[in-house]
């Protein structure tokens, strides 16, 4: 069934509260997390917190070029007490975010809004770049 362009406006909508959420949890553990062995990551978990706000920007300018409305609303995040814990948190809304823009993408093309793919794509490589990044951390 071929998506609307208000639908997909609505699933932008909804990427930007993850793309929200993802910069406030990732602050929050940049500042929390503990252990020399998260050192490097810690510092690496600011870099993504900026990213994912340039990604906000990103998706809040093409929404309004769709003639939406960028939403204020959040998604919820995620906290621990645990570092690891945290790294894991991180890594799952990643992957989120991955699934989410790999079917972004598909859906701009089916609406011939080839620009949009391409803002989309380059997402997509940043969140990619994050979950490996994560993923190292974690040991795997």
């Amino acid at each position: 069934m071929a998506i609307t362009k208000e639908e997909f406006t609505k699933e932008l909508n909804k990427d930007l509260e993850y793309e929200y959420a993802a910069a406030i949890q990732y602050v929050q553990h940049a500042a929390v997390i503990t252990g020399p062995e998260y050192d490097a990551i810690a510092k690496e978990l600011v870099v993504h917190s900026n990213e994912e706000m340039m990604h906000a920007n990103m998706i809040s300018v093409a929404i309004t070029d769709l003639g939406g409305i960028p939403t204020v609303d959040v998604d919820e995040r995620h906290v621990s007490q645990v570092s690891k814990e945290m790294l894991e948190q991180d890594l799952a809304g990643e992957e989120t975010a991955i699934k989410r823009y790999k079917e972004r993408v598909a859906q701009a093309r089916e609406l011939g809004e080839f620009g949009q793919a391409r803002v989309l794509e380059q997402i997509l490589m940043d969140e990619e770049e994050h979950r490996r990044d994560l993923m190292s951390s974690l040991g795997r």
